[in-house]
């Protein structure tokens, strides 16, 4: 009898444990793109002041210069409200512990993966064409 049980549970077991170790890891995935473009931040700053004292220019290059810096602003504000949408749709067992998710959650964690993937896009291109305008390479 204790075969038999065994063999109906444990089927049970390992799907649901293999469901909760795919949303850790998406979730850890997650945040691991966060983790590696929120040091970025500070580089944005620092080129966006760059570019402020150069855009008074009013040749073609100054255009550029202003057109540079608005792409890193709009970078940073897109880091600071997905930063804000991602926390308001999870709590901290959930991003740190690895808490189950509802289905609901589930499909948010979808749309946020999304989300910081294209945000890594734009926060790591809008800092490569300000360093290339700036003459710049790191």
């Amino acid at each position: 009898m204790r075969k038999l049980l065994f063999v109906l549970i444990a089927p049970i077991l390992l799907f649901s444990s293999c469901k909760e170790e795919k949303e850790q890891t998406q979730m850890q995935e997650v945040m691991a793109i966060h983790d590696e473009v929120m040091p970025k931040m500070s580089k944005l700053g620092t080129l966006v002041g760059e570019l402020n004292s150069k855009e008074n220019d009013s040749t073609e290059i100054g255009l550029q210069y202003r057109e540079a810096r608005k792409d890193l602003q709009a970078a940073h504000k897109s880091m600071m409200d997905w930063m804000q949408n991602f926390g308001n749709r999870f709590d901290p067992d959930e991003i740190l512990k690895g808490k189950e998710l509802t289905d609901q959650k589930q499909e948010w964690l979808n749309e946020e993966e999304k989300k910081v993937k294209d945000l890594k896009e734009q926060i790591n291109s809008s800092i490569s064409n300000a360093q290339q305008l700036l003459g710049k390479s790191e």
